[in-house]
């Protein structure tokens, strides 16, 4: 084969794999795209990042380093609702938290619809694709960690990127359904949906902190909205670079 020749088939291979990385769906590409500069923007914009003086912890850091664990902005959070044991007004709770979680953070969640798998509180994920954020209801029988007067338990799952850093890619939200009764549903809006709020605040990446006028405090004293350490613990996850 003459050089001419292995020149023209090697920039035709080029191009064809170029077309190849840049409009293949598959989610393995998404690093190369981003290497080329064909990688996706983030679906809304980073949040301002206000010191205001509160108390924010992180759920997780990266090994050897005080650095947040969080998830890539430039890809939505997928999740599913398990319907069973949900309260009337239970999916207007998790909408309405989710939509305050991404106000703060500038991170796009996307409603892959309902599922019957049950949510578990460290999360889950499977060979291949991680599995969407599972948010659901049980009781103490199904989920120990819902004992005494603990009303929801929120987690997620993270797995190392190709820069050999911690994202988080998976997770889980389970309310119990003891504390979501109907009537406090409907009797305490609020109330309630800030719970939801602080368990979403743990898969989104924040611990608790024993400032109790924040939403992330361990124990819910009536409070129904982010402090100031929440808003800049919250806004510094959804400010982390992608990839």
């Amino acid at each position: 084969m003459s050089r001419s020749s292995t020149r023209l088939t090697f920039v035709v291979t080029a191009a064809m794999l170029a077309v190849v990385v840049a409009w293949h769906p598959a989610e393995q590409l998404e690093t190369a795209r981003r290497a080329i500069g064909l990688g996706d923007e983030r679906p809304l914009p980073a949040p301002a990042v206000v010191r205001a003086g509160g108390a924010y912890a992180w759920a997780m850091t990266q090994p050897d380093s005080d650095d947040p664990v969080g998830w890539d902005p430039c890809e939505e959070i997928r999740y599913r609702v398990n319907p069973a044991g949900e309260p009337p007004g239970g999916r207007r709770l998790v909408t309405e938290a989710l939509r305050r979680a991404s106000a703060a953070t500038g991170l796009a969640f996307a409603d892959e619809g309902e599922t019957d798998e049950r949510p578990f509180p460290d999360g889950v994920e499977l060979f291949g694709r991680p599995d969407p954020v599972v948010i659901g209801w049980g009781d103490q029988g199904e989920f120990p960690d819902l004992g005494g007067q603990v009303a929801g338990v929120g987690g997620a799952v993270a797995e190392r990127d190709s820069a050999g850093r911690l994202r988080f890619v998976s997770g889980s939200v389970v309310l119990d359904v003891d504390a979501f009764t109907a009537t406090a549903v409907a009797g305490q809006p609020r109330v309630m949906e800030a719970i939801v709020l602080h368990e979403v605040a743990h898969v989104i990446g924040l611990g608790h902190v024993s400032e109790p006028m924040e939403l992330m405090y361990a124990d819910n004293t009536g409070q129904v909205e982010l402090g100031p350490g929440d808003r800049e613990g919250l806004a510094r996850l959804g400010s982390l670079p992608c990839g």
